[in-house]
């Protein structure tokens, strides 16, 4: 199968590798050595402020969002929730969860966040902000610089989930005064799903640890903790962090951030171009280098979806919901070339010649 999927996506051949290995033991120093150069290496790639730190949750992408809303705010802040799509409503409902009040900036499918509805909260009491960097249901990528300007002007935390968006797409933790990143381990990382990434900043740090939480897993105080001596607090997925370890070194040495995120760019591209005069429409106003959203104006999207995965082996990611037949998305993250894209493009040329497209 060629997975064009957001994730999970297609690993190297060295971190599918080490997913044939054994398990090991993990309370050792050898374990404890491949989590501090994971946080090393995260910090980095990331960009992070000074002091910053990194906690791995096994767990998917949500677990991490839960735990940041949970660990971070409290029924005394006020947050905005940049909501436009599955994963912003996501992140209303786990305020609501936990009795925070907050208020949603609410988008149109596809559509960009602009200044002035963003501008009329300024001056309102908000503490906190929570967006989606890249909302990866409509493939849109929200403008950051505006979003932390915005910030900085009223002194407002900000939670960024760059769970899609991480190495796709250029980002500087403290440049942009990012509070607090999520990430996660299946997305550009290109390793198996069960690991999600937070990176705190020293603020969040501190927010962290003046909270007090009513939780055992997701308490981020143990979690830094355990951390300092390259642990976690409860038994991980050994496997996938030893797996993530080689698979930053991979990124390292092959000229670090900067070249990955043009080497995706440039796949993006590609296959943007190669598709140009098919019976598609871009959904997204401002697209993310992670994936193109596409709107197929001569078939249903999911029955696109079904016959490249049964009669192509060839995967794109589906959408659910109201946008089940509306909206495919085509991932430009993992272990693809422009090979690859042309293979994808090959079939659905032949979609087209079949009168299926």
């Amino acid at each position: 199968m060629l997975n064009f999927t957001v994730g999970p996506v297609q690993s190297s051949e060295d971190v599918r590798n080490i997913g044939h290995e054994q398990v090991p033991y993990f309370r050792t120093e050898e374990f404890s050595k491949i989590m501090k150069e994971n946080e090393e290496l995260m910090l980095k790639f990331s960009k992070a402020p000074s002091n910053s730190r990194t906690i791995f949750i096994t767990g998917s992408g949500t677990a991490s969002m839960e735990a940041v809303v949970m660990n971070c705010f409290t029924e005394k802040d006020k947050v905005l929730v940049i909501n436009g799509g599955s994963f912003g409503q996501r992140f209303s409902e786990l305020c609501d969860i936990f009795q925070i009040p907050h208020d949603d900036i609410k988008l149109e499918v596809g559509k960009a966040l602009k200044k002035e509805e963003l501008y009329k909260y300024d001056n309102q009491g908000y503490t906190g902000l929570l967006v989606n960097v890249h909302e990866t249901s409509t493939g849109v990528h929200y403008d950051i610089e505006m979003i932390s300007d915005f910030c900085k002007k009223n002194n407002i935390f900000l939670v960024v989930d760059a769970i899609s968006s991480f190495l796709a797409d250029s980002f500087d933790m403290a440049a942009l005064g990012v509070d607090v990143m999520i990430t996660g381990s299946q997305k550009a990382l290109a390793c198996p799903p069960g690991i999600s990434i937070i990176v705190l900043s020293p603020n969040a740090i501190s927010r962290v640890e003046n909270n007090k939480v009513r939780t055992m897993y997701f308490d981020l105080k143990s979690a830094l903790k355990n951390g300092e001596r390259g642990q976690t607090p409860f038994t991980p997925a050994v496997g996938i962090l030893r797996q993530i370890n080689v698979r930053l070194k991979e990124i390292e040495n092959s000229g670090g951030v900067e070249a990955e995120t043009k080497k995706i760019k440039e796949l993006a591209e590609d296959f943007r171009n190669k598709i140009k005069g098919m019976p598609f429409e871009m959904v997204s106003e401002s697209m993310s280098n992670a994936v193109t959203a596409l709107h197929p104006t001569t078939a249903s999207a999911n029955d696109i979806f079904l016959i490249l995965k049964d009669e192509y082996q060839i995967w794109v990611c589906p959408n659910g919901g109201n946008l089940k037949d509306i909206i495919f998305r085509v991932g430009h993250i993992g272990d693809l070339t422009k090979e690859d894209n042309s293979k994808l493009v090959d079939a659905f040329n032949d979609l087209i010649k079949r009168g299926i497209m």
